[in-house]
């Protein structure tokens, strides 16, 4: 039987403890032509140095400063030969066959470009995790969210996301993709730094008419907020500032201003709601997003992806789930309305 060669990436920053603690896991992985590397981010830890001394296996490349998450995977994976690639954070803890039936999944299909594992709790497994669940989606206004996760609503795993589907954007925390759809790509923003980048890369690729999937025979078990807490103004700020350049990126044309500019209106909600809370951090965070935006819109623009004739849409909801969420009030994926195509 061919088992195409896959390469593991860990983009490690200052995590000597997770990596104690979920590496073992890793390196018992069953599948059989594989390999294992660190990429290290400048870490200021000993965590470059455990490694070496208690995992030789593992092979080692170190960034000499911290590119972020999507500078730092671009110029590790420059470096790795491999057919695919899964990028793999640092507090995660995998199952032995958890590589097996994403990879069979993805040789099946030469239109399918990225995977994802179902992607459940580290401490509590019944439940699923925030960065991933089952699958990430899209609504019309540009808000993602994930199947078994709702903004901070988490489901229990009861076996309802069991089949395997087609999404709109795969998580980073766990996150498969063919080399050769990689390169083609260019890989992630690097602009972007941290959050969101991986769903950047996914909507490019659907763009162009790739698939995205969710593989429910795999699990892996996530921390989660492992680098930036989810309290952090700095998180604040990338989410908003990304969501945005993403928008402009990916929208067609014809789509872009209008949904750019509601979400404009709704991000300033977003601020006053900060300051009603006492929270200006997160206030002012969002609104150094705004001016970032718009100070960058011109350079933004030379980054619009080029689509193909046929584009996939599957995983938009054509719904605003932001006011299913809030103002209807439901608070698990199975109660929405079924996904449909928006453009």
């Amino acid at each position: 039987m061919y088992f195409p060669e896959v390469a593991v990436i860990i983009l490690n920053w200052n995590g000597e403890g997770y990596l104690e603690k979920f590496l073992p896991s890793v390196l018992a992985s069953s599948y059989p032509n594989l390999k294992i590397i660190l990429g290290d981010n400048a870490s200021t830890d000993n965590s470059v140095h455990f490694v070496r001394e208690n995992h030789p296996a593992v092979y080692i490349i170190q960034n000499e400063t911290n590119l972020g998450f999507a500078g730092g995977y671009n110029q590790i994976l420059d470096q790795i030969e491999a057919d695919y690639y899964i990028l793999l954070n640092s507090d995660v803890e995998v199952s032995p066959h958890w590589i097996e039936p994403v990879i069979a999944m993805m040789q099946a299909d030469n239109l399918i470009a990225v995977a994802q594992p179902k992607i459940l709790s580290y401490t509590d497994k019944t439940k699923f995790e925030y960065a991933g669940a089952a699958g990430g989606f899209i609504d019309k206004l540009g808000y993602v969210f994930c199947r078994g996760r709702l903004f901070d609503s988490l489901e229990t795993d009861e076996g309802q996301y069991n089949t395997a589907s087609e999404i709109f954007w795969a998580s980073g925390a766990a996150f498969f993709i063919k080399k050769q759809i990689w390169q083609e790509s260019g890989g992630l923003d690097s602009d972007f730094f941290a959050h969101m980048e991986e769903i950047d890369l996914c909507w490019r690729l659907k763009n162009k008419g790739y698939k995205i999937m969710y593989c429910p025979d795999s699990e892996v078990y996530h921390v989660g907020g492992g680098t930036l807490s989810v309290e952090s103004s700095f998180k604040t700020y990338l989410n908003f500032r990304n969501n945005l350049v993403m928008l402009q990126k990916n929208l067609p044309k014809k789509k872009v201003f209008t949904i750019i500019f509601i979400r404009y209106w709704l991000d300033l909600l977003s601020i006053l709601k900060f300051m009603m809370q006492g929270n200006m951090k997160n206030a002012f965070a969002v609104n150094k997003a705004h001016v970032y935006f718009f100070k960058n819109f011109n350079k933004n623009r030379k980054k619009i992806s080029e689509s193909k004739s046929i584009v996939n849409l599957t995983g938009i909801y054509n719904k605003s789930i932001v006011w299913d969420f809030f103002g209807k009030g439901i608070k698990n994926s199975r109660s929405l309305f079924s996904f449909s195509l928006l453009f």
